[in-house]
């Protein structure tokens, strides 16, 4: 449910008349005498943004990092004897990751369409929950269709989280906030990574034990366990919008929702929120296939996550194949995803500060391609090195995703237009899954040439993208500053003159 249609619909005349009383008192205090009315405004502002944060990022951080477990757990098992065990052949096995993505990305835009109907409480619970038990079936495999028909199940389950997430953030914060929220919990990205690998040594040492013949095995059950557990805790815990929100006050309420009006101009020429009473139609959808902002956004995007995913996955096996063991390579992978978590959230903040989307990638992404070039052309025996540039690879790549994650939601209005570009981003996006499932070969390890130029060509690529849509946007807010969007005064979306891109 979005929050400024929840707040059309009270559900007591009582509850209206508390939060118009709220609304009134907030504008009140902001007019008199401009000082006071601002102290109280920002101490109160400061009380609901920690309620907000202690209460809803934990949770969307938690099922985020299950979600990229179970992602990479697959890459975990692979070193730990799973293409052996089930008789997988290189090939093979990169199918299964393939078809995964497919579904993953097939799911996303229908379940952003579905969100506000089934409510984002209820929606995003159920679909962890929901991966989490198809991902316990991954330790039962036995054979290649085993591997496909759960990986496809899998993708189909965890494809509307991210979307959704995305989705759900905007009707809680302000367009200048939701970098750094999306930071924090996307830094959970790389915890995880960082988390799967400690937590998938762990669980191989349970060897064959209550019927599973590996080690491995244990990782995707428990794994799944833990997930599904995430996923029941989270509809207890995740409130559906700021009106239903059971832990702020009535003042609280108003003034959340006060800050999204201000913050997006969406009123159409009746004095309505258009979010409030808009209803499906499909040229809103149209319109946001058919966005420039989108394009770009969505194939940078696509060239980041061809590395990030690649990364993800193969990172143990490229450590492996510098000289560790397989246990080692576990432990080895923890340190380059811990440095990316602590940067990732830096860049978010300077973002949110700045108000800049695209001009932060500009000075980030080129860590991730100085980090690409170099590992591709270094000695295949300096391994110290190798190791090194893994520090700029994974600091790039994850620094640059909360800026664009939120860019397009940042700059789409009204609710559909956003949920169209915001999941139509993501399945574009993670489209990269393809080319990290098949450019990654072992035939290749340990240089790994060919892949890493492949990734280094895709992220020059996305620093130009990114460059042409800071400028594509400039030009807008340019031409609404000359009355060439005038025509869309009041018209309730992005269009309206009022309505300013964030660079």
């Amino acid at each position: 449910m979005d929050v400024r249609s929840a707040l059309q619909k009270p559900e007591d005349v009582q509850n209206e008349f508390q939060t118009s009383s709220s609304v009134i008192h907030i504008d009140k205090a902001a007019s008199e005498s401009g000082s006071p009315g601002d102290a109280h405004r920002k101490a109160l502002t400061r009380k609901l943004l920690f309620k907000l944060d202690s209460r809803i990022l934990p949770v969307l951080a938690l099922l985020f990092l299950c979600s990229f477990l179970d992602r990479t757990n697959v890459g975990n098992a692979k070193i730990l004897g799973l293409q052996k065990d089930v008789g997988l052949s290189d090939r093979q096995y990169a199918s299964g990751l393939a078809i995964f993505f497919a579904f993953y990305i097939a799911a996303e835009l229908p379940s952003n369409l579905v969100l506000k109907k089934a409510s984002p409480r209820i929606w995003l619970s159920f679909l962890t929950a929901a991966w989490g038990i198809i991902g316990m079936c991954l330790g039962f495999i036995h054979n290649y269709a085993g591997f496909l028909i759960v990986r496809a199940f899998l993708g189909l389950a965890e494809g509307g989280l991210l979307p959704g997430m995305v989705l759900y953030l905007s009707g809680i914060y302000t367009r200048g906030e939701m970098a750094l929220r999306i930071g924090l919990f996307y830094t959970s990205a790389s915890l995880a990574g960082a988390f799967g690998g400690l937590l998938a040594r762990g669980l191989s040492a349970i060897g064959p034990k209550a019927g599973l013949d590996a080690g491995w095995r244990w990782i995707m059950v428990i794994e799944g366990l833990l997930t599904f557990a995430a996923g029941v805790a989270a509809y207890f815990l995740l409130p559906n919008d700021v009106s239903t929100a059971w832990f702020l006050k009535t003042e609280e309420r108003a003034l959340a929702a006060k800050r999204l009006q201000e913050d997006t101009p969406t009123y159409s020429r009746d004095g309505h929120s258009s979010e409030a009473t808009e209803k499906f139609r499909w040229s809103e959808v149209v319109r946001g296939i058919l966005s420039i902002q989108m394009w770009l956004t969505a194939t940078a995007y696509f060239s980041i996550l061809s590395g990030l995913y690649s990364f993800g996955l193969f990172l143990p096996t490229i450590i492996k194949g510098l000289g560790y063991t397989a246990n080692e390579a576990q432990l080895w992978s923890v340190i380059p995803y811990a440095v990316a978590a602590v940067v990732t959230v830096v860049v978010a903040f300077a973002s949110d500060r700045l108000k800049l989307r695209g001009v932060v990638m500009l000075c980030v992404l080129p860590l991730a391609i100085i980090g690409y070039a170099a590992i591709a052309n270094v000695s295949e025996h300096d391994n110290n090195t190798k190791y090194g540039m893994t520090f700029l690879m994974a600091t790039g790549l994850y620094a640059s995703v909360p800026p664009v994650l939120v860019w397009n939601s940042n700059n789409s209005a009204a609710h559909y237009k956003r949920a169209a570009t915001s999941a139509l981003q993501l399945g574009i996006a993670n489209a990269g899954g393809f080319v990290s499932a098949f450019i990654y070969q072992s035939s290749e390890a340990p240089q790994y040439h060919k892949s890493h130029t492949i990734i280094l060509g895709l992220l020059v690529y996305a620093w130009f993208a990114i460059l042409l849509n800071v400028l594509y946007c400039a030009k807008i807010n340019r031409d609404k500053t000359n009355g060439k969007y005038d025509q869309y005064i009041e018209c309730g979306d992005d269009r309206d003159p009022e309505f300013k891109m964030v660079l």
